[in-house]
């Protein structure tokens, strides 16, 4: 038994989770936990907004598989946070929001006027997996493990945990804290014989085809499914949100829906293999659009870690409830002495799909000023490191970005479910926090979404993050331009949707500290992006692009149409 504060034991709780990183803007109600978290050797990160803290957490989460944690000061600390903790319940993120409170006599006091108070829980709960309060401080060890227990079971999500002012400098008596195996499921395997139907079906498969979604990043599964991709010898299609690469499988790997590789394969699959996905609707929740050819003869194995979720939007033919990280192995093991033989498609799918990348990076329109979005994507992604981090944000910025990226990055973060704009720059600071600052990080975005959180530049220039932004600037909603355009035609009034032309947002970034580029020609994009990394600051290329094409040449728009606008019917 040792006698410890409060604070103290909540560091003790996620040090046993191997959590070693805080945000927040620092407050009375927790000054005492932050200063101890870096004198434990913490990482503690103080952005500008606790919305974009919450967003950097949620970006650390995705880059180490591990819970992550934020902390709100009480009242408008807590309300900042909301937008980040919507964020994570929708992007399946188990982030542990800690926020401060004053004691609970104020709560039930008949007064008015009381400074810096509201009833927190009830602003979030809805957001949240569990909602709780540390009201006595011998409740830590069971509420802080019930939190870490709620985010990190069935499907991943954010926690709320708050704590009146008097508890956290509290002492107590406790032994050493217990370690994660000790108080809740790690690493659930599936139960032998789905494993055996599974690699029944795998083996009597003439055309399978791996659907890799959000969850194989999160959980850094890469190297295991890379094992079982190789044994069932199939191509590997992604989702919206499964769209980072994983090393060994970059030639095979198909966007869905945008790339007719990934169609063809779909449509004559007769067995898909679904790790880490919801089956939502950027796929057509398995079952519609580029499923429907072939539905009779089609097998489905789902690898999901929420019983619940089984059959909800299809019927599964093999559930393998559990942790991806040990299902595939039980299918890779199993599999290991008979491995598969590619089907002869497959060489044709990954020689179309090359020829697609080289052919959209030659036909993007070239020679234009303002330079022409797609163009900007083809020149930017063309010098994106081999080794780096991409971060993606905006509305038409991003749409482009899916047509035209000639870069295959290991790792990939944006806001595919929710699609909250402003997540790229918080994003790409958390990312590459949790990297140590050792890789280069490149966000692509627009200027509308780039504005949202634009401060943490200053934060970035900080903590001297090797952080490129590349912003293409039309200022307007690109997207919104188009929406207004395509619903009551050209030359409409489109009220409120564009700002002030003018503002040099390189300039702006070398009043943070970073270093700022101005481009508008197609040849100056890649050497801008080159000099900016050699600057040895994070840096901001501002990209003066076509309006006209931003708003009205969206590639592949009527796909996205399938399951975006048609699904809001």
């Amino acid at each position: 038994m040792a006698a410890v504060k409060v604070y103290e034991r909540i560091l003790d709780l996620f040090e046993a989770e191997g959590i070693n990183t805080i945000f927040g803007i620092p407050d009375p109600n927790f000054v005492h936990l932050f200063h101890r978290a870096q004198e434990r050797g913490w990482t503690v990160v103080a952005p500008h907004h606790e919305e974009s803290a919450g967003m950097m957490a949620e970006a650390v989460s995705r880059m180490t598989g591990k819970a992550a944690v934020c902390i709100g000061t009480l009242g408008p600390g807590i309300a900042n946070l909301s937008g980040a903790i919507m964020c994570a319940k929708v992007e399946n993120s188990p982030v542990i929001f800690l926020g401060g409170q004053r004691s609970r006599i104020t709560e039930q006091r008949v007064r008015r006027g009381r400074i810096q108070f509201v009833q927190q829980a009830a602003l979030v709960e809805n957001a949240v997996k569990y909602s709780a309060s540390i009201e006595y401080a011998d409740q830590t060890d069971e509420i802080i493990r019930e939190g870490l227990r709620k985010a990190l079971s069935g499907t991943p999500g954010p926690v709320y945990i708050e704590y009146p002012s008097h508890v956290i400098l509290e002492e107590l008596d406790l032994p050493p804290v217990l370690p994660p195996k000790a108080y809740r499921l790690i690493g659930q395997t599936a139960g032998p014989d789905r494993i055996a139907e599974a690699v029944e079906a795998i083996r009597a498969a003439k055309q399978p085809v791996l659907l890799v979604g959000h969850g194989v990043h999160t959980a850094r599964a890469g190297a295991q499914v890379k094992e079982l991709a190789d044994l069932v010898a199939a191509p590997v299609i992604q989702t919206s949100g499964g769209t980072s690469y994983i090393a060994g499988l970059e030639d095979r790997t198909f966007p869905y829906g945008f790339s007719p590789s990934a169609v063809e394969a779909v449509v004559q699959s007769d067995l898909c293999l679904a790790i880490g996905t919801e089956l939502g609707e950027p796929v057509h929740y398995g079952r519609g659009r580029h499923w429907v050819a072939g539905e009779a003869n089609r097998k489905w194995i789902l690898v999901e870690q929420d019983p619940a979720a089984i059959g909800v939007n299809r019927p599964i033919d093999v559930p393998l409830v559990g942790d991806l990280r040990a299902i595939v192995p039980q299918l890779s093991e199993a599999l290991r002495d008979t491995p598969r033989s590619p089907s002869p498609e497959l060489a044709g799918w990954i020689e179309r799909d090359a020829a697609r990348l080289a052919e959209l990076a030659e036909s993007a329109p070239s020679g234009m000023s303002p330079v022409h979005p797609a163009r900007m994507i083809v020149e930017a992604t063309q010098v994106f490191p081999a080794d780096g981090i991409m971060a993606r944000d905006g509305g038409a910025t991003t749409i482009f970005g899916w047509t035209y990226s000639q870069a295959k990055p290991h790792d990939v973060i944006w806001n595919q479910n929710f699609g909250h704009l402003g997540t790229g720059l918080p994003y790409a600071v958390g990312a590459s926090v949790a990297d140590g600052g050792k890789r280069p990080v490149m966000l692509v975005t627009g200027d509308s979404s780039f504005q949202f959180q634009i401060a943490e530049l200053e934060t970035a220039a900080r903590l001297n993050l090797p952080l490129v932004c590349v912003v293409g600037v039309d200022y307007a909603w690109g997207l919104e331009v188009g929406v207004y355009k395509r619903t009551f035609g050209q030359g409409s009034l489109e009220t409120g949707v564009h700002w002030s032309t003018g503002t040099r947002l390189d300039k702006v970034a070398e009043g943070f500290g970073c270093y700022g580029e101005y481009v508008e020609r197609d040849e100056d994009i890649a050497p801008a992006i080159k000099r900016a990394y050699a600057s040895g600051k994070p840096g901001v290329i501002h990209v003066a692009v076509d309006p006209k094409a931003n708003s009205e040449e969206m590639p592949s728009y009527d796909e996205f149409r399938t399951w975006y606008a048609e699904g809001m019917q």
